[in-house]
């Protein structure tokens, strides 16, 4: 065993270090984003029993499950959005596996977001912080902390009669992350762009811009209160689905205690 691994491994087991899960259960009563009626929808997480030590399988117990890529905490792939669907890999069985694993900064927009459901990450949100921390470094995960997966059900979703309302990044504000060469960007909404995003120029820049840029998105992630604004490692498989455009995923950062 490496050096390197071996003092992870020592970290970890003498509590140096530990695991934060990001990641909400996924249950059939977890929201899902809903898009204008003309549209396909994101289907619920469902799971349904085969067998449980029974007749229908007397040694064993499990279940059929039926789901949405989009469900839950998950992982967005380039090829989830028309900007990226020419992307070289873009698929998420595609996908070198080195990029699942790698260093995350969080921006703390939570007392923004406390004030205003539509509080936006702009560029001079992002300056403010790399005036305090340093400049984001190339090829780090950036999530927006904004306590929203502390809120459930309807207010989760906030939907009005004009569409849901939750916060998210402008245009800008992905450009100057997509100039610091990010590797993928993540929220606590359900979904990387705000709730209003389809009024921005282009529609919906986090998916729009990032993904056409060959960069990833994870959303509906939670706990980025236990997170650091720097140094912490984030951990982010998903599924190896072939020509999947996303994945469910298993969410986890390693940070120091």
């Amino acid at each position: 065993m490496s050096d390197v691994i071996a003092n992870v491994a020592e970290a970890l087991a003498e509590g140096s270090a530990r695991i934060v899960d990001l990641t909400h259960t996924l249950d059939p009563d977890f929201p899902v984003i809903i898009l204008p009626p003309e549209f396909g929808q994101c289907a619920r997480f469902r799971m349904e029993e085969v067998s449980a030590y029974d007749h229908r399988g007397p040694a064993w117990k499990w279940h059929k499950l039926t789901l949405n890529e989009h469900t839950g905490t998950h992982f967005d792939a380039p090829s989830h959005w028309v900007s990226g669907k020419d992307v070289p890999n873009g698929d998420v069985d595609e996908i070198d596996p080195s990029v699942f694993v790698g260093p995350v900064v969080v921006i703390d927009c939570s007392a923004g977001a406390a004030e205003d459901v539509d509080f936006e990450l702009t560029p001079d949100v992002i300056l403010a912080w790399e005036a305090e921390h340093g400049e984001i470094p190339a090829d780090a995960w950036v999530l927006m902390r904004t306590d929203w997966s502390k809120r459930s059900g309807a207010q989760y979703l906030n939907m009005a009669e004009d569409g849901p309302h939750s916060p998210g990044p402008t245009p800008d504000a992905i450009r100057l992350l997509l100039e610091r060469d990010i590797r993928g960007f993540g929220t606590e909404t359900v979904g990387t762009d705000a709730g209003q995003g389809s009024h921005y120029v282009p529609p919906y820049p986090a998916h729009y811009l990032l993904h056409g840029a060959g960069k990833f998105g994870l959303q509906c992630l939670c706990n980025l209160d236990q997170l650091p604004a720097i140094g912490a490692l984030l951990i982010a498989p998903p599924l190896k689905i072939k020509g999947g455009t996303g994945s469910p995923t298993r969410v986890l950062a390693m940070v120091n205690t």
